[in-house]
């Protein structure tokens, strides 16, 4: 099958499927894939069309390369940079330098995930992009997912559907009711732009309120993501300004936004970010990478727990699938294997992240962190796994 073929609609003739997926990020796609070669039937709907850019540090630990591999996608053949060096800056401009022990390697999501989907779709996964899913009904032991004026039963349906989406609110999940507070009420903001910037080295430099990460992905170009408070940007009257008032005053930031050439005509944003304890299961619906629960940007590694995510559910979704498990066993199951592999390391982000942000919190942190590089290794490495 051809890389450039799109599934533009469902088979008329079949309306019962294995599994359907809402979310076509990174999670999602390679769930598809590792079930497709299982040779179930999947259905994976993404409400935007591909390729696109997401708001993303675009950085992934290399525990995930082989998984990725996997999948069918040959990264050894795209001369990627490999990233094992970290700089950690002050609002104030004071800097720490770590090696990185395992490293990462950068890729944007405007690559990586088009490619998922061609590999998805090579496999058998029916693609339904620019699909919004308005509801899923579980009933008698089925599962209806209901888009446009259509309605299609499975057997298994997972939610890999990013930070915050329509049926998050519709479900009315808890953090989505929570008050905002230190945790849940962030926006991102990202770039691409050409640097001088050492492309085997990623940055995190902090401003009030909020942090700044850059590191280069494939071809000449580098991601700048920053996520920072609502309340910043709601005390200015735009992006710019937020950036000149507050990201300027570390100098790190200034010369990057000053001196960088920027590629993308406009910033791709997102909001209303939420880095609480989320559910790993709504009405029955399996929760994969940001739709159960997101590592803070600061301790990098979100795209490896997503792809993980992956791996974990597919098992189980399997051994219902063949009936050696029941739903009840297949949730408790995926609820235990993914708190054993992600709980801890999501802990320690809530805990960093709350650590940083305050502007004379931050830079006193720093400093007393300057003489101890192998401090950070340590709080890398607590945020990091090992190789799946």
């Amino acid at each position: 099958m051809s890389n450039d073929i799109v599934n533009k609609s469902l088979d008329p003739n079949s309306n019962s499927f294995d599994v359907g997926i809402v979310g076509g990020g990174l999670a999602g796609l390679s769930l598809s894939i590792l079930l497709a070669k299982k040779e179930y039937k999947v259905v994976l709907f993404e409400k935007e069309k591909y390729p696109f850019h997401r708001v993303c540090g675009e950085y992934i630990s290399l525990e995930s390369w082989k998984f990725i591999e996997g999948l069918g996608l040959n990264l050894s053949a795209l001369n990627l940079p490999i990233i094992k060096k970290l700089i950690v800056s002050s609002p104030n401009g004071k800097r720490i330098n770590a090696d990185l022990d395992l490293g990462g390697f950068g890729i944007s999501r405007f690559f990586i995930d088009n490619e998922l989907k061609k590999i998805a779709i090579n496999n058998g996964v029916n693609v339904l992009e620019e699909t919004k899913v308005n509801d899923v009904v579980f009933n008698d032991g089925k599962f209806a997912i209901k888009y446009k004026s259509e309605s299609v039963t499975f057997a298994v349906v997972v939610a890999s559907f990013g930070k915050r989406s329509n049926l998050d609110v519709k479900w009315e999940r808890d953090f989505v009711r929570r008050k905002p507070g230190k945790l849940n009420n962030y926006i991102g903001v990202k770039y691409h732009i050409k640097s001088s910037f050492p492309c085997n080295t990623i940055a995190l430099h902090n401003f009030s309120n909020g942090y700044c990460g850059i590191s280069k992905v494939e071809g000449n170009a580098y991601c700048l993501c920053y996520l920072t408070t609502a309340q910043n940007l709601k005390n200015n009257n735009s992006i710019k300004e937020m950036e000149q008032n507050i990201l300027y005053k570390n100098p790190f930031l200034k010369q990057l936004f000053t001196e960088s050439e920027f590629l993308l005509k406009e910033p791709v944003t997102i909001s209303q970010i939420s880095f609480d304890r989320k559910s790993l299961v709504e009405n029955h619906v399996l929760m994969i990478g940001d739709a159960a629960g997101m590592i803070t940007p600061l301790c990098g590694n979100g795209m490896s727990m997503a792809l993980h995510s992956s791996k974990i559910a597919s098992i189980y979704i399997g051994q219902y699938l063949n009936k050696e498990i029941t739903m009840t066993e297949m949730e408790k199951r995926y609820r235990q294997q993914w708190e054993n592999n992600f709980g801890r390391r999501l802990k320690v982000g809530r805990i960093i992240q709350k650590m940083f942000g305050k502007e004379l919190t931050t830079n006193l942190f720093i400093s007393l962190l300057k003489p101890f590089p192998f401090l950070v290794n340590k709080i890398v490495k607590a945020t990091h796994g090992k190789e799946f």
